[in-house]
């Protein structure tokens, strides 16, 4: 049907009814998933996808991607949403396309190797929720990382799709690691596990035009089943190289609805339809039907998340993602981190060592979670190494790296990194070379356990299960044992747009409006107060209206200073001690001693997670812990003292 690798053309039907093609494209939407997840930080609640579903049903989607990823955490920890009650309220509304979801392998929806009983219970209950497409990855491609729940998918009778996620040492594919080669055997890997279907995974939107033409081709000659391409926008690389996998035969492409596409998302649908109309890869998709849920979008949807969006760039492509290599998510919550430790500056420093922290770390890809495990231990590097010596605070996952819990990396971690990370390490030393999750010891039973008081069922103990600190927190929202606080609520679009209306008169100064009202007379009954804001010092005169004015406290004697209002309560500044401060923003997970407890200098005494990655910070002397001015889950800034050793 296509020659010399163009597609064949008749006369343009616009027709929805128009002739099928004879191999027409397959493309699952990511709107409900990696396109909010994308641009609006996996914000989108499940009350903003009902207006549009049924449409969406009725499109002829290969599959809707509605879960997994971040939307599991996200939607616990800041929307206060119940993550299974997602799939199962859009299966009332969409009862034609098939569920998709994204499941980091071993990692499950989190960000380390969960024991493997709680991985065949995730998959059991995804699947009896409504997924029917389970799209598994694995960070370093270590398949074996499947072993577990590979098996609980077939027997659930659903939709294996095997991921190689794609990425590069060099400007194009090859090199001394992510070469054709590289790729094809990966891909004979996942046939013999009996994959469905096979993901090209360019999380980071690195692939070009000829190396997708060239590394489709190639697969399509080393597998029988069908292969799916799944590339962002980031680097502006991704309509070209689309259509160039198009060309080589590719079955199934990832698209966006137009609103949820472009920038650090994927590639908008309605392009797409409209340069393969006529096509012998015609997706017969009606582009009227495709508009009008635009619109919906445009309109009702998307200017409730409008503030997520990074508008700080007037480009909306990133070519130095070629460079660093990092997604676009991860790059967004980078700046935000150096953002709230005064760090923004140091920027460019950050792009710069990702490469040697990558290198250091055995060339893995760049996605959840290795994106992160690399991205905050390059900042780490750069805010806290000093007189030429690197590493000198490791987050307890780059540990988990070193040792073996994540995988085989694809080229060998550096020695010396390797050393320094696993000094002290609990486990030990010495790096493992089983499949990670052989030494994990059972995890559901403890948990079933630990939440009996709270949880309801086996999806609520896999919530806590996950993530222990927030989940056990939503787990009280939920059941009314605690009051969840505003931030977590819904806003109508009323609301927002108030807000945004507030944000635009502040910008120009009318945050308070003048009225009109006459300026009355100064009364004899005026008073005079000093006012100390910080270091500056107004005077403020003030009379009640319309009468003379009565103050609620008695003046001070003559030559007797007036008492400073009370603060806010801080934490203790310390005596005698010392204090353990945060090293950076983030919320604490685990404290390891108590008031009283006799410590030594460089014993962990507190775990501060930061972007997801959990960092222990150890006494910083021998001596007795005197104060914890903290509890787990809160949430605190660089410098808060956390406790004081004496």
């Amino acid at each position: 049907m296509r020659k010399h690798g163009r597609l064949q053309t008749t006369p343009i039907d616009y027709s929805p009814k128009r002739p099928a093609a004879a191999s027409p494209v397959k493309i699952q939407d990511l709107s409900f998933r990696d396109g909010h997840q994308s641009l609006f930080a996996t914000r989108g609640r499940t009350e903003d996808m009902l207006p549009i579903a049924e449409m969406m049903d009725n499109v002829g989607f290969w599959a809707l991607e509605t879960w997994g990823g971040a939307t599991f955490d996200a939607m616990h920890r800041f929307l206060n949403e119940d993550p299974w009650e997602r799939i199962r309220t859009l299966k009332k509304y969409i009862k034609k396309t098939p569920f998709s979801m994204l499941l980091r392998g071993q990692n499950l929806v989190g960000y380390r190797n969960y024991a493997d009983d709680v991985a065949r219970a995730f998959v059991e209950r995804a699947a009896a929720n409504g997924i029917d497409i389970f799209r598994t990855f694995d960070a370093l491609n270590d398949y074996r990382n499947f072993e577990t729940v590979v098996p609980v998918i077939k027997e659930c009778g659903k939709h294996f799709q095997g991921c190689i996620c794609y990425t590069m040492t060099e400007p194009r594919m090859g090199g001394e690691v992510y070469t054709l080669e590289y790729y094809t055997s990966k891909a004979h890997e996942l046939e013999k596990m009996e994959a469905d279907s096979i993901c090209i995974k360019d999380m980071a939107g690195l692939l070009s035009s000829y190396d997708a033409y060239e590394l489709v081709t190639a697969l399509k000659k080393t597998v029988s089943v069908p292969i799916h391409l799944h590339s962002h926008s980031t680097s502006g690389l991704s309509a070209m190289s689309h259509l160039k996998a198009i060309e080589a035969g590719v079955d199934i492409i990832d698209t966006c609805m137009a609103p949820y596409a472009n920038r650090t998302s994927h590639l908008p649908v309605e392009p797409i339809v409209m340069t393969l109309l006529g096509t012998d890869r015609d997706t017969g998709f009606d582009i009227n039907l495709l508009v009008s849920i635009g619109e919906i979008i445009e309109r009702q949807i998307i200017p409730k998340y409008r503030q997520y969006l990074n508008d700080s760039k007037v480009s909306l492509t990133d070519i130095s993602v070629l460079l660093h290599q990092t997604p676009g998510g991860m790059l967004s919550n980078l700046a935000n981190q150096l953002k709230e430790m005064d760090a923004l500056d140091k920027i460019e420093q950050v792009y710069a060592e990702l490469p040697r922290v990558r290198k250091d770390l055995g060339q893995v890809p760049l996605v959840t979670p290795t994106s992160q495990i690399v991205g905050v231990q390059t900042v780490n590097n750069v805010l806290f190494d000093s007189g030429g010596e690197r590493y000198t605070r490791i987050t307890d996952q780059v540990k988990d790296l070193c040792y073996g819990l994540y995988g085989k990396t694809p080229m060998p971690i550096n020695e010396d990194v390797r050393k320094k990370a696993l000094k002290g390490y609990p486990r030990g030393q010495e790096p493992i070379a089983c499949r990670p999750a052989e030494i994990l010891e059972p995890e559901l039973d403890r948990a079933k356990q630990e939440i009996k008081d709270l949880a309801q069922n086996l999806d609520d103990v896999l919530i806590y299960a996950l993530y222990p600190v927030t989940g056990k927190r939503f787990l009280k929202w939920k059941y009314g044992k605690e009051q969840p606080p505003p931030e977590v609520q819904p806003k109508s679009l009323e609301q927002v747009r108030a807000e945004l209306a507030l944000i635009e008169k502040a910008k120009v100064g009318n945050v308070i409006e003048k009225t009109d009202k006459p300026v009355p007379a100064k009364s004899d009954h005026l008073r005079k107060f000093n006012v100390f804001v910080d270091n500056e010092y107004f005077e403020v005169c003030v009379e009640e209206a319309g009468r003379p004015s009565v103050v609620g406290r008695v003046p001070p004697a003559p030559g007797v200073a007036c008492s400073a209002p009370p603060k806010p309560s801080a934490p203790a500044v310390p005596g005698a001690g010392t204090p353990l401060t945060a090293p950076m923003p983030g919320m604490i997970v685990s404290i390891e001693k108590q008031v009283g407890d006799v410590v030594t200098a460089k014993e962990t005494v507190i775990v501060l997670e930061a972007m997801k990655m959990e960092n222990t910070l150890a006494a910083p002397k021998s001596g007795k812990v005197s104060e914890i001015n903290v509890k787990i889950g809160d949430t605190v800034k660089k410098g808060d003292v956390l406790c004081v050793i004496e």
